[in-house]
């Protein structure tokens, strides 16, 4: 079993270096409005010389109970104080290209659930020693005759039921018990209303009482858009559509984070209704567009988001799909 590496120089090729003096010259960029109003923190998870430390990046953002931040990249896992500096990493083959995350807090501490695309499973690991509790590949017991298997998302059920989406191939939502066993599986790709075209994000919303799953169907035509099913795969409503290309989603209260692959994130109310949207990127050369290098990266402009999370004072870390790396926090404004 891998044991979590602290604090080890990872050799990463980057494209370009940064100084650190150059980073500290970038003034905070506002963003948003009323209360969803966000300034950005420049260099935020830099190292010393003001480069990021993370490598390719396409995967999720969670935060624990103490506030640290981890979020998944090419090489593994690292895990973020609230200052930007790395408390821990989990890397190697187990924790690598981990997609989307959530973390859960359970009787025996707290936990990270991955969905790796590329490795074909789903897994389940300790946030603070990294041991590796379950992995979850292509549950043969469903029946299916699959090709491919690729999970995108994955959540977790108030029982511990797990929820496991294969959104970059069948677009089958797969749901197991908290010990990984096989018990049913619901959706189908396509562009109908109960049919998914990249099954692609996914969370539970806990907005609604009993909560509901919240699903980005991310290349639905003729827009991206999110869907509310119940926890045993029933469809329930279009939540809103009109959307870019919708990557995943994150709740805080009333109010969900939804990155969109086109170069910005909207935040959405109770009533499901955009009230704010950050880092808007109109450059078509930039927006949805993994090869921008560091030295190229636009202070509050985003490339193409991929992950968020809230924490606890209602800050926002989002995460680019980007070849370089990129992780920002931004900060609410009181």
């Amino acid at each position: 079993m891998k044991k979590c590496l602290n604090y080890i120089a990872v050799a990463v090729v980057f494209s370009v270096t940064v100084s650190l003096s150059a980073a500290e010259k970038v003034e905070p960029v506002r963003m948003g409005s009323g209360i969803m109003t966000f300034d950005t923190v420049p260099g935020w998870g830099f190292d010393e010389q003001g480069r990021s430390v993370l490598g390719p990046t396409h995967g999720g953002v969670v935060i624990d109970k103490a506030g640290n931040i981890y979020t998944s990249a090419k090489i593994g896992v690292v895990v973020f104080s609230p200052d930007g500096k790395v408390v821990r990493r989990f890397l190697g083959d187990e924790y690598s290209n981990i997609h989307d995350m959530e973390i859960r807090e359970e009787e025996d501490g707290e936990f990270i659930y991955g969905a790796r695309n590329a490795n074909a499973e789903g897994i389940k690991f300790n946030a603070e020693t990294g041991e590796m509790i379950l992995k979850m590949p292509f549950p043969k017991e469903s029946g299916l005759d699959l090709k491919k298997f690729a999970p995108t998302a994955i959540t977790v059920a108030p029982n511990g039921d797990i929820i496991l989406s294969d959104g970059y191939a069948s677009n089958h939502i797969f749901k197991f018990d908290k010990n990984g066993k096989y018990k049913s599986h619901f959706g189908k790709k396509g562009n109908g209303l109960k049919e998914f075209n990249t099954a692609h994000g996914m969370t539970l919303d806990t907005r609604y009482d009993p909560p509901r799953l919240l699903i980005c169907d991310r290349n639905h035509q003729p827009k991206g858009r999110l869907l509310h099913y119940d926890l045993d795969g029933n469809f329930i409503e279009e939540v809103i559509t009109g959307l870019g290309m919708p990557t995943s989603v994150s709740i805080q209260g009333d109010y969900v984070s939804v990155p969109d692959l086109h170069g910005r994130l909207v935040i959405l109310d109770k009533t499901n209704t955009i009230v704010a949207v950050l880092g808007n990127n109109e450059d078509p050369k930039t927006h949805r567009n993994f090869n921008v290098p560091q030295d190229q990266w636009r202070e509050g402009i985003f490339s193409g988001t991929h992950g968020s999370y809230w924490d606890k004072e209602g800050n926002l870390y989002v995460q680019d799909w980007n070849v370089s790396g990129r992780l920002m926090k931004l900060v609410r404004v009181k």
